[in-house]
């Protein structure tokens, strides 16, 4: 019975990471550009990124979700900051020119800091918890080791492996698509202003 901490983990996390965002739309670039070797080391990093914001999720879940609740100014921000971001990829045209140089040449260091600087994640993470801990799966930082260790587990089992899909995927739709990275940045910017919409809604009934 105690294993449903691990399965837990892994259908969290693959939910959370279906969405496209900056990892995978790294690993997907990695993968057309260079090879899936070179994808699979942002994948590892982004994966050990993704344990440490649910660990800090599950660290301060009542205090984060109590100060965004009572402080609308944040909620507003994130809803202007997704529209925002959402409208510069929708609108973004395609740049005849690719810079062949990323930020950092470090494909571990790429995803870690992808997968880190993500707030929408540890938002995600924090609801999650709640989700969790409002059924009879109390889970806590007080919780067993155990616990905690098949929990996290299942979280970057869930991640690598939701990503490496995405790095396959991307080789089998190759030959279909030419301008793969303009298309994901479109279906992006839909998603980020359909969750802004939600949630400015979502404000204006409270």
């Amino acid at each position: 019975m105690i294993l449903v901490y691990l399965f837990i983990g892994i259908i969290a996390s693959v939910i959370g990471a279906l969405p496209l965002g900056a990892s995978n739309i790294a690993v997907i670039n990695t993968t057309l550009k260079q090879d899936a070797k070179q994808a699979f080391k942002i994948v590892l990093a982004a994966g050990i990124a993704e344990v440490i914001l649910s660990f800090y999720a599950l660290h301060c879940n009542t205090v984060v979700r109590n100060f965004i609740d009572m402080n609308m100014w944040i909620q507003i921000a994130i809803v202007l900051i997704l529209l925002t971001v959402g409208a510069f990829l929708l609108f973004k045209k395609a740049s005849k020119t690719e810079k062949k140089k990323s930020i950092t040449n470090s494909k571990y260091a790429t995803g870690f800091l992808l997968g880190l600087l993500n707030p929408p994640v540890l938002i995600y993470w924090i609801v999650v918890i709640g989700f969790i801990n409002s059924y009879n799966y109390a889970l806590s930082i007080q919780s067993s080791v155990f616990i905690l260790l098949l929990f996290f587990s299942g979280i970057y089992l869930g991640k690598i492996s939701t990503l490496y899909a995405y790095s396959k995927f991307s080789l089998f739709i190759k030959e279909k698509s030419q301008n793969i990275s303009s298309r994901v940045n479109k279906i992006t910017g839909v998603l980020l202003i359909v969750i802004a919409v939600f949630q400015a809604v979502k404000l204006y009934a409270i």
